[in-house]
């Protein structure tokens, strides 16, 4: 009995756990539902995708969406939105909203307004404070949360949890891998001093490589006390490579494409605080040095750290000027372009944003190109050459670090459970975004 399949993306070239070769995808149900050659299959639609990659569809583990609270910089849908038409297919967000997502309803209160608003599936993290490490377990448990998230370094509100004490408290208290903000604290206090005022060029000299290094090699130690696995985001120091080799049992590595891209002192010349963020963009050694551990395999996914302020937030005089910048609409594109030019292969790309974060977070049929598992697919021209361009972005805020760039290597089409959420730089009329189910918090029937 032969099938009639919903949709079927032939003659593309599919990257995934078999290698790099010519195939058909077949999706049924919001599944993958056959991979090989289909030319006799039966299907609703068919769509030619001869010359295109077909990939595992894109994970941004770590964007910050602003809702609730600063809906002026961003929001669930505007966020959403960016996301598809990068080519992301499912995003995690960060807790540091307003009020921040310190409790089991803030989690739901985000999925509540995430769902079919976003044009991506999303998941949220909750965050650890010094007064919430009763409930954190319950946090972790409940739908939609992707794990917890500690801040070290300097954050808003009540998400700081700086002392050895309080990020054992939290460490022992939860069951998931905790992901951290590694900069120190108290290091960044002592020298507050040494952030000039209107002068960005100083913020990589004031929360300089040696916070990040004490503060990553404090949280290994913790994590080692505690017996618990971490992941330690945005590395930014070429330093810090060398112990997270040696503590690959306990903890994932993250880096993000600005940090494999800028470097100072030109983007701090060419951008002023547009280039601002945490922990800083750095110079050309640091640069070479996250390069090299990502050719050694140290790292294990890409995130944007995607944090959207608005231009006249970032046009305030240093350090008055806010730290952060969008990324999640241009992580392809810009990593696709490191691919063109040899510094990455197409196969570590596919491994950095689906493979790794499913390895990572273990998301329930999510991060892999194969039968069985959900439709999420990100279709990519790898010869179209494009610039980016503050125009095309759909973030609120409205600009992008890399207004000008010219890339090789640009999303064609978001594939979300089987739904085209973008096709072709043009957005589906519906919003179908859904909660990602983690092993780790499975609903039980």
């Amino acid at each position: 009995m032969s099938m009639t399949y919903d949709l079927v993306f032939r003659g593309g070239t599919i990257v995934n756990h078999d290698g790099t070769g010519l195939a058909d995808v077949a999706i049924k149900d919001g599944r993958i539902a056959a991979i090989g050659d289909l030319s006799r299959a039966s299907a609703a639609e068919t769509v030619d995708v001869k010359g295109l990659h077909i990939l595992p569809g894109v994970v941004d583990s770590q964007v910050h969406l602003r809702e609730p609270g600063n809906e002026h910089k961003e929001d669930l849908a505007s966020g959403g939105r960016a996301a598809a038409l990068g080519g992301v297919t499912s995003v995690f967000e960060m807790p540091n909203t307003a009020p921040p997502t310190t409790n089991p309803d803030a989690i739901t209160d985000k999925v509540n307004r995430a769902r079919h608003r976003m044009y991506c599936d999303f998941a949220f993290y909750g965050g650890a404070t010094t007064q919430n490490v009763d409930i954190l377990a319950d946090i972790e448990r409940t739908p939609g949360c992707c794990g917890i998230k500690v801040f070290m370094g300097s954050s808003t509100g009540t998400l700081l949890v700086e002392k050895d004490e309080d990020v054992l408290r939290v460490l022992k208290a939860i069951n998931r891998r905790a992901a951290f903000h590694s900069e120190d604290e108290f290091r960044l206090r002592e020298r507050r001093e040494l952030a000039l005022l209107g002068h960005v060029e100083t913020h990589h000299v004031w929360r300089d490589a040696e916070a990040a290094l004490l503060c990553t090699t404090r949280v290994l130690r913790l994590a080692r006390e505690a017996g618990k696995r971490i992941h330690v985001l945005h590395i930014s120091t070429a330093d810090e490579m060398p112990i997270l080799a040696q503590n690959k049992d306990i903890a994932t590595v993250e880096v993000t494409p600005q940090h494999l891209t800028l470097a100072a002192p030109e983007c701090y010349e060419a951008l002023g605080t547009l280039a601002q963020m945490n922990p800083p963009i750095r110079g050309h050694e640091h640069r070479a040095g996250l390069w090299e551990g990502l050719a050694a395999g140290i790292v294990d996914v890409l995130g944007s750290d995607h944090a959207p302020h608005t231009i006249e937030e970032k046009e305030q005089t240093y350090p008055k000027s806010p730290s952060g910048m969008p990324g999640v609409q241009t992580l392809v594109p810009v990593m696709l372009n490191h691919v063109n030019e040899g510094r990455l292969s197409l196969q570590r790309f596919v491994d950095l944003t689906s493979a790794g974060p499913q390895r990572i977070f273990g998301m329930s049929r999510k991060g892999r190109l194969a039968v069985g598992y959900d439709a999420d697919l990100t279709i990519v021209d790898m010869s179209a050459e494009r610039t980016i361009e503050d125009k095309w972005i759909a973030s609120k805020c409205g600009w992008t670090p890399y207004n000008g760039m010219k890339v090789k290597g640009w999303p064609i089409g978001t594939v979300v459970r089987g739904h085209r959420a973008m096709w072709e730089d043009e957005l589906h009329a519906e919003a179908t975004g859904e909660p990602i189910t983690f092993v780790e918090n499975l609903p039980r029937h």
